[in-house]
């Protein structure tokens, strides 16, 4: 069996980089700051590149996959090259969007679409990183959740579904592989994520929320690497965040 604590050596997959300001990047930056050889995977090649260009800068060491999580081949071949040297300790999945709509307003496109980007994508990256671990009998799997996870509301039927699948696929992989080494958790982020998307998205509610009132990335990154770090006698599945302010 392996150490009570996971090595930081190796290397670590964070599908779901979008803008450098998210928690994707975040999560790049960390673990890469932290000696993990990070392949960062979205949809949007520039974005990666100029992520990848700072981890470098600083000192990391990063790759670039352009896939869709959404898609089996994309993840497989991700996971294929990532893997290469048998040394992933640590994947995050934190691929998801979020549309607006009333049930009545809600095509059976939007739904699929949103199922797909966010349970049925969790599901593949879960198997494929749970297919390598689990033979090592080691590494980490954390699945980025929302409050949209524990409870669906209008306008967000459809989101609410997605995150809700994903909240199931985290479980179903914990119940199985946790019992052979692979440590698998399920981040519900309960609060909006300050950056460009809110900034931009949401105006007035990042103003409404003022000073402190929207979770920081860095600090929601930290947190994910002590979820990584944590002794297999305390495990935790199920983590909540919210500002201090945060009603819930």
């Amino acid at each position: 069996m392996t150490n009570e604590r996971a090595s930081p050596t190796g290397a670590a997959v964070v599908i779901g980089v979008g803008a450098e300001t998210g928690l994707g990047a975040a999560l790049a930056r960390r673990f890469a700051r932290e000696g993990l050889r990070v392949t960062i995977a979205g949809r949007t090649p520039q974005r990666l590149r100029v992520l990848a260009e700072q981890i470098t800068a600083a000192g990391g060491a990063v790759s670039v996959k352009v896939a869709d999580a959404a898609n089996e081949a994309d993840v497989t071949a991700l996971f294929d090259e990532a893997d290469k040297d048998g040394a992933i300790d640590l994947v995050a999945y934190n691929v998801g969007s979020n549309v607006a709509a009333s049930a009545l307003e809600t095509t059976p496109e939007l739904f699929e679409r949103l199922w797909r980007q966010n349970a049925f994508g969790g599901f593949i990256v879960g198997r494929e990183a749970a297919r390598r671990m689990a033979p090592r009998e080691k590494g980490t799997i954390l699945f980025t959740g929302a409050t949209a996870s524990m409870r669906a509301r209008p306008p967000f039927l459809a989101f609410g579904a997605a995150k809700a699948g994903l909240r199931a696929v985290a479980q179903g992989l914990a119940r199985e592989f946790s019992p052979q080494g692979v440590h698998v958790a399920h981040v519900v982020i309960d609060g909006v994520i300050q950056g460009d998307y809110a900034a931009t998205n949401f105006a007035e509610y990042v103003r409404s929320k003022g000073t402190d009132g929207l979770l920081a990335v860095d600090d929601i990154a930290d947190v994910y690497w002590t979820l990584h770090r944590q002794p297999r006698s305390v495990w935790t599945h199920e983590l909540d965040l919210r500002p201090f302010k945060e009603p819930f």
